[in-house]
């Protein structure tokens, strides 16, 4: 998708900087990544303590452990 937009440049020659990254381009497109990982993870966090399990570990563990041999 092509675009135009604004960008502070303080904020991206940092970025640029620090990341080490070499275009304008792939700064913003590892901006735009770490964004959607963040709010992926957060949206699993947000599940925390929503979801019941019912099981038994010690005797999964010791099915695979009869399993493996």
């Amino acid at each position: 998708m092509r675009t135009n937009i604004v960008i502070n440049d303080h904020l991206m020659n940092e970025a640029l900087l620090l990341s080490g990254l070499r275009s304008k381009r792939e700064a913003v497109e590892a901006g735009l990544q770490l964004l959607v990982q963040q709010k992926r993870q957060q949206k699993i966090r947000e599940l925390r303590g929503a979801l019941h399990w019912e099981g038994d570990l010690t005797e999964m563990r010791s099915i695979d452990d009869d399993y493996r041999g």
